[in-house]
């Protein structure tokens, strides 16, 4: 099972999770529902950290703002993608997995959110 232990350095914390994303997906039972669901969620689950990453290196508040937001949005994507993998897979275990790193993704929403919305006002 993965363990998300909360971490304030998001580096950090965006790229385990997609790690754990990425060990979940390869576990995952391959036929012609889940291969579709399966990229779409190893894309938009793991471009979280990879924009975070650009925020951090922006040129301007602007380009920040911009990539703050582009965070928020993958991962409120994320959410959707893994509800639709876990309604998908027989395994229990990793529909427990997926109640996990659902959780994990919302928690991340809701810091890019807030982010997103301290850095306009």
């Amino acid at each position: 099972m993965p363990e998300f232990k909360k971490s304030y350095d998001l580096e950090n914390r965006t790229t385990k999770f997609s790690n754990i994303l990425i060990d979940f997906c390869k576990e995952c039972q391959k036929n012609e529902i889940t291969i579709p669901l399966i990229n779409q969620l190893i894309r938009c689950g793991t471009s979280i950290g990879a924009n975070y990453r650009e925020a951090n290196g922006a040129s301007s508040k602007r380009d920040f703002q911009n990539k703050i937001f582009i965070c928020k949005k993958e991962a409120k994507e994320t959410l959707y993608w893994i509800e639709l993998i876990k309604k998908a897979v027989d395994n229990e275990k990793l529909k427990q997995m997926s109640g996990e790193l659902w959780q994990e993704a919302k928690e991340l929403t809701l810091i890019f959110s807030k982010i997103a919305y301290s850095t306009k006002n």
